[in-house]
């Protein structure tokens, strides 16, 4: 039995013709037309692609010795459910994530222990310092907010985080073009060429982080990123001291599509920059191999601070190794037409200042 061997156009996707008096393969569709060797060289190329290959050793974390839990506690929100670990003497509370009253519930255990803590280097102060510089400059922050938002109440938490390290090869194809333009004394003309552009290679990931809890929001989290690694220290107890640390709800086994998407994006960015000098540059495929992937069981320090105004609950974290701060923040609705008023009037006015000039002229 026969089989009909069919190639596609790389410029539409178009199924490619032999013409028979170009003596080329030609795209009914689009009108480009190929030599067969290029086309075979490319069907060769896409008979090499392989699927993606992105598994881990997930293998985070140590199983806690019994002298090193016996002063830590498990206090839990009855309103959202937030679950912190912290010391026995901790007297009584709010939860970081939604200000209710927490209560203790029983002595920790179970939970893996962490392999690495980045210890707090910002204190509380520096957390208030950092959050009023937040709000300094904001003319649509309701001033009301700034006296109302108890500053002061802001918590040092320690955030469960999974990291994750591996060295990627990966080779993505891209459909290019050229665009030239000429003219002469009839017509204008526009010559458009494409490419079957690919790139390969590899690219070592290290400490990719993904939050391992459902409390405290991803995007929060990845906006008061980046969190330097190389002042991480193996995991004592004695960093929980006056600080309250949340119990991871998210595995890492849950946590690697989260760290394969940081990795992919990276990755095609990482690529695609290496791509240029043409007019139009459009991904059309790629696969990523992943080895030696493993993960670690880490704390990030982080200073939260939640105010509930006007109904409407507000969450500003600091990073409590560099100081950096990201948060939502409510507008002044009436300041804000003020303040769009004011633009209009200065447009206005630019207007006709403008045509007075043009009328003196």
């Amino acid at each position: 039995m026969e089989t009909l061997l069919q190639y596609k156009c790389p410029c539409c996707d178009g199924a490619i013709e032999f013409n028979v008096s170009a003596q080329k393969m030609k795209c009914p569709y689009c009108d480009t037309e190929f030599e067969m060797e290029t086309l075979k060289a490319y069907d060769e190329a896409l008979k090499t692609q392989q699927q993606d290959h992105m598994s881990w050793d997930t293998a985070a974390g140590t199983q806690w010795k019994p002298e090193e839990t016996e002063g830590l506690r498990i206090y839990a929100c009855s309103t959202c459910g937030g679950e912190i670990v912290a010391e026995e003497t901790t007297g009584a509370a709010e939860c970081p994530f939604c200000g209710n009253p927490i209560v203790m519930t029983g002595q920790f255990a179970g939970d893996l222990k962490p392999d690495l803590v980045i210890p707090f280097k910002v204190d509380k102060k520096g957390a208030i310092a950092a959050l009023q510089k937040h709000y300094r400059g904001k003319v649509l922050l309701p001033k009301v907010f700034k006296d109302q938002n108890h500053i002061q109440e802001v918590k040092g938490l320690y955030v469960p985080v999974w990291l994750f390290d591996t060295d990627a090869d990966a080779h993505i194809r891209y459909k290019a073009s050229r665009i030239r333009t000429w003219s002469d004394s009839n017509y204008y003309y526009t010559e458009t060429s494409y490419y079957h552009v690919t790139r390969a290679g590899g690219i070592g990931f290290a400490n990719v982080p993904v939050d391992g809890s459902t409390k405290m929001d991803d995007t929060l989290m990845e906006s008061i990123e980046p969190f330097y690694t190389e002042d991480a220290v193996d995991f004592q107890t004695a960093y929980l001291s006056g600080f309250l640390a949340e119990r991871y709800d998210v595995s890492s086994e849950q946590s690697i599509d989260r760290a394969n998407q940081r990795i992919r994006k990276t990755t095609e960015d990482s690529f695609a920059d290496t791509v240029f000098g043409y007019s139009t540059v459009v991904p059309i495929g790629s696969n990523i191999q992943l080895k030696n992937g493993q993960a670690k069981y880490a704390l990030y320090p982080v200073w939260i601070l939640n105010t509930l105004w006007n109904g409407q609950r507000f969450t500003f974290g600091v990073n409590g190794q560099t100081g950096k701060t990201a948060g939502d923040l409510p507008l002044d609705k009436g300041a804000f037409w003020k303040w769009l008023l004011g633009i209009a009037a200065v447009s206005s006015a630019a207007v006709l200042a403008l045509f007075y000039l043009i009328w003196l002229l």
